[in-house]
């Protein structure tokens, strides 16, 4: 997900191009404007820490570029790709280590396993819109 600074920003299509430089394919792609209680579900893993109230109102202020990619070990090179959560303690050269302000501004989100991918696709997805390239489904495929 692209989140409302990195759109600001007008980061989406550097941001794009490095995820397809990394040789990816970019399977679903679609701009919203979220609704709070996708958001709530979307983060609802930190629902009731401290910082939840703030991410969520952070991120209604501005539409969203949320995607799905395609590629091999997605989930950990697309988490090296953009880098560590904090842009300070983020390798140059990674999205959030040249683009990031803060923690909580860091311009995209990445997921962190292939369950939580899971998960936070169907927050804005169905299934009819994800086309997938590669001969597995890894969404609708068992985990192993």
């Amino acid at each position: 997900m692209i989140k409302p600074d990195g759109v600001c920003k007008r980061l989406i299509g550097e941001i794009l191009r490095r995820i397809e430089s990394e040789g990816f394919k970019i399977v679903a792609l679609k701009m919203i404007r979220p609704e709070q209680e996708k958001i709530e579900e979307f983060y609802e893993p930190h629902k009731g820490k401290p910082f939840f109230s703030g991410l969520v109102k952070f991120m209604l202020t501005a539409p969203c570029v949320v995607m799905v990619v395609e590629g091999e070990n997605a989930v950990r090179r697309v988490r090296e790709l953009i880098g560590d959560r904090v842009p300070a303690e983020a390798t140059k050269g990674s999205i959030r280590g040249d683009f990031g302000s803060d923690g909580k501004r860091n311009v995209v989100h990445g997921s962190d396993s292939l369950d939580s991918a899971r998960r936070e696709i169907s927050c804005f997805f169905s299934s009819k819109e994800i086309f997938f390239y590669g001969e597995n489904d890894w969404l609708n495929s068992e985990p192993g």
